[in-house]
């Protein structure tokens, strides 16, 4: 779905497309965002106007290596966007990178970058919050990986937007019970108790 921005239009690649870009990647990553959140239904849901991929911070480099021949812009600080220099290690505020094939093309990936300590993933909004490194991603029938739905769905639960009802919504029934249960403790403890999606997790069998 194309969209319109101060800084361009976005024109996100089909989901195979952007998974056969990475696919040679010799570091872990993983589909993200909306599109990671249907991978774990099983099904298209909804429009999405941009594709995000997610790599952990650590292996940022290798997405330039990936990219090499298109632009890579960062959101330094969010709500601006300045050009991202080969081999320059992003400062750890910056977490989004817009990229296209060209200056005269729109908008194609979101890469996101995440944080790691060791063998286990954190939560860059509260550093309580991890998660081992293998259960950070699933792979899709077809063997793409992509994030955890309720990895994902913890960074909704912040300020949820009509899309990310629709995705809570969506994948709530799937959830296995260790899933809910990781999700209601996580949401609780860094959005509290009275969050609307900790009171429907508990209410919700497990998929």
């Amino acid at each position: 779905m194309r969209t319109e921005t101060p800084w361009g239009p976005w024109d996100p690649p089909p989901l195979d497309e952007a998974a056969r870009l990475f696919a040679p990647l010799r570091a872990p990553w993983w589909i993200a965002g909306g599109y990671a959140v249907e991978l774990a239904v099983g099904h298209s849901f909804r429009d999405h106007g941009d594709i995000d991929v997610l790599l952990l911070r650590r292996d940022q480099l290798t997405a330039q290596q990936i990219l090499a021949d298109w632009e890579w812009w960062a959101a330094d600080p969010p709500g601006t966007l300045r050009r991202w220099l080969p081999g320059e290690v992003l400062p750890p505020y910056v977490h989004d990178v817009w990229c296209r094939p060209g200056p005269a093309e729109p908008w194609c990936i979101q890469l996101m970058f995440d944080d790691a300590e060791g063998a286990d993933w954190l939560f860059r909004r509260d550093p309580r919050i991890r998660l081992p490194l293998d259960r950070l991603g699933r792979v899709s029938t077809d063997g793409v990986p992509y994030l955890s739905p309720e990895v994902q769905l913890l960074y909704k639960a912040n300020s949820p937007r009509p899309k990310d009802e629709q995705d809570f919504e969506a994948v709530l029934p799937v959830l296995t019970a260790d899933q809910r249960a990781w999700l209601t403790e996580t949401i609780t403890l860094s959005q509290g108790a009275g969050h609307p999606w900790a009171a429907r997790l508990r209410a919700q069998p497990a998929g």
